[in-house]
């Protein structure tokens, strides 16, 4: 089987010429180093009694509530709570899975057969957490970006538009597509060439689906040491179901996707205090 070529050394330093760019050992533009798991916010709080009293406002009925681009939760005046605002760019090659990541991240019907985004498609998903030094509760809300790879290739603004003033990229490939693994440092150049201090973090599609996996352990162990980045894993299987067997069970829904909207509010509330010097940004803070 054949592996991923990671950058060496000296194409790093041609990029860095290029682009005029500080770029860490695996490529990318200096930025803050990605805390541990579990230092930025309390871990599984969202299983709490508080924490569910917190997610009932982004719930209706055991159902996900779904919110346009103005709309926000209403919470209680003894719940009120700051939010923190982000735009994510959701990047990966044709058919890895991003428009249905999303869906699953905001609670929505994951589609069943793979139509490829026409143009640049963004949803609103509200996360509420508490933050580990102070206690306090913050609602995050994150405005994902998706564009098909055709309409990128196609039209010239599109790029620079999912790019504009982006807090986050969301890097995607399937671990039943070797080739969506290969491609990931041609995105990571691509994608991040010019823009510093952005968090970036890589997600694997389809884990359940092990018995097919292109991706041995091994190849992901290798990338995150080559560049440093933290590396979730998501799965594909259809969301759970109310009673009724047709309406998505909202609660089971965000157990479900917990970790990966608990994963990027530690990436950017950490990036965001280590860029106002509240934090020192050194390499203990790097997840084994």
């Amino acid at each position: 089987m054949l592996r991923a070529q990671w950058p060496r050394e000296s194409d790093i330093k041609e990029v860095e010429e290029k682009q005029g760019c500080v770029t860490t050992p695996g490529g990318c533009p200096a930025m803050a180093r990605p805390p541990a798991p579990g230092s930025v916010i309390v871990p599984d709080w969202h299983e709490s009694p508080e924490g569910k009293e917190y997610l009932a406002c982004i719930l209706r009925k055991n159902r996900r509530r779904v919110f346009g681009l103005l709309e926000r939760p209403v919470l209680p005046p003894p719940l009120a709570i700051d939010t923190a605002s982000y735009k994510i760019f959701v990047s990966g090659k044709s058919g890895v899975g991003k428009t249905a990541l999303v869906a699953k991240l905001a609670g929505l019907e994951v589609p069943v057969v793979h139509h490829e985004t026409t143009g640049i498609q963004t949803t609103v998903v509200f996360w509420p957490a508490k933050l580990q030094t102070s206690d306090r509760v913050v609602m995050f809300r994150f405005e994902f970006w998706d564009c098909g790879e055709t309409a990128l290739k196609k039209f010239d603004h599109m790029l620079p538009a999912c790019k504009e003033k982006t807090d986050a990229f969301l890097f995607l490939f399937s671990f039943t597509d070797r080739a969506s693994f290969e491609d990931l440092p041609g995105q990571l150049a691509r994608i991040t060439g010019e823009a510093p201090g952005v968090v970036r973090m890589v997600v694997g599609s389809k884990f359940d689906q092990y018995m097919h996996t292109d991706v041995p352990e091994r190849d992901l162990t290798a990338f995150r040491q080559a560049w440093e980045l933290p590396l979730l894993r998501v799965k594909s299987v259809p969301g759970r179901r109310l009673a009724d067997g047709r309406t998505l069970d909202g609660r089971a829904g965000l157990a479900d996707i917990a970790h990966v909207l608990n994963g990027l509010v530690e990436q950017l509330w950490h990036q965001d205090q280590v860029a106002a010097g509240l934090l020192p940004n050194t390499p203990d803070n790097t997840p084994s």
